[in-house]
């Protein structure tokens, strides 16, 4: 089913980004990481170009992320204070993206510095997970148990103004969840992604908060940071689609339901192997992309805006004629389908459990 998006004007296939979403959702779902380090050069590699598929990819996290934080919120595993602090740092880190990424499209370099740095990190990224992977499913055949040093003390920790977290249990300096969220922000404006891959790790090595706290909280920082990147995309570039966003917040949403759910039935462990693998075989295929195949002269389809239908021409114009609340209007459906999303599937959950009760009794 071909669609010509009205703003990034490209034509594309709407069952084809929606499946491809739903799989990356699953993936999320299943493993517990954001999916915009797979979903973004997905975007790219199907003729978007990455000035859009960033921004857009950006709201469907939002999405995504409402929905996690929401379903956090209500089971009560979500620490506000280490959140907002880190979010401050968020903010900042990603105003500064925004600069960076302004400057590179000036230049003309930013597709060039969007792919590299795709290329480095799921390089880095896959080579990670596949050694984790793979030790995982050694040490679960030997039998082996291995104690973690979950928290040891950098440079980081000897900065001033401590406080404590009480949801956390942690006494720590307020420069240290502030700085964390600066590289965060910094990342998500330029790439379009959650920024967990880094987050995560943060707060499990440097912050040292408990492990059931750490999804929920991250979930809540990239809310705020994913909404900035997109008021910030729309209006000083217009490359917000709203087409585009709701194909891959539908696809994401539906698609982390499923994997959590498969999350709890199965054990992930040979099969972060599998996704490792996937990570670097979409770094190798971005490194050929960019630098190996040789380059083709592209004959750009001019879409005509005239045989657009009234709904894409009411967004275009929008676009243009109010960025900032078509902006906010992003953001709002973002918000709404992941709160939408997440009360279902408790009220669905409270259901299921109470009718097995029935049945059991």
């Amino acid at each position: 089913m071909e669609y010509i998006l009205p703003i990034a004007q490209v034509e594309i296939n709407i069952i084809l980004i929606f499946l491809l979403s739903l799989f990356v959702g699953v993936l999320s779902g299943l493993f517990g990481v954001g999916g915009g380090f797979l979903m973004t050069p997905f975007l790219i590699f199907m003729g978007i170009p990455p000035a859009y598929a960033v921004p857009n990819e950006a709201s469907n996290i939002l999405g995504t992320s409402v929905s996690g934080s929401t379903t956090h919120y209500l089971k009560g595993t979500l620490d506000y204070k280490m959140g907002l602090m880190i979010v401050i740092g968020g903010t900042v880190g990603t105003l500064l993206g925004i600069l960076t990424f302004s400057y590179l499209k000036d230049i003309g370099r930013i597709n060039e510095v969007i792919s590299l740095s795709y290329m480095y990190i799921l390089a880095i990224l896959g080579t990670f997970m596949l050694i984790q992977g793979v030790s995982e499913i050694d040490k679960a055949r030997k039998k082996i148990v291995v104690k973690k040093k979950l928290h040891s003390h950098y440079w980081i920790h000897g900065l001033p103004f401590r406080m404590r977290f009480k949801k956390s249990g942690v006494y720590e300096s307020a420069f240290t969840p502030i700085i964390i969220g600066l590289i965060v922000g910094y990342i998500a404006a330029i790439m379009g992604i959650g920024g967990a891959f880094i987050l995560v790790p943060a707060m499990i090595y440097i912050i040292g908060m408990p492990t059931k706290l750490i999804p929920g909280t991250s979930l809540f920082v990239t809310i705020f940071v994913s909404a900035i990147v997109t008021v910030l995309h729309a209006f000083n570039y217009g490359t917000i689609d709203l087409i585009l966003v709701i194909i891959l917040i539908l696809g994401s949403i539906v698609g982390v339901q499923v994997g959590q759910k498969l999350g709890e039935k199965i054990d992930s462990s040979e099969f972060k192997t599998i996704l490792a693998l996937l990570i670097l075989g979409v770094g190798v295929a971005i490194a050929y992309e960019s630098f190996i195949k040789e380059e083709e002269t592209v004959v750009k389809k001019t879409i005509n805006l005239e045989n657009l239908d009234k709904i894409s021409m009411f967004i275009l114009d929008y676009s243009k004629d109010l960025p900032t609340f078509y902006g906010l209007t992003s953001v709002i459906i973002a918000v709404v389908v992941g709160v939408g999303a997440a009360i279902l599937r408790n009220s669905f959950s409270k259901w299921n459990k109470s009718r097995i009760e029935k049945l059991k009794s």
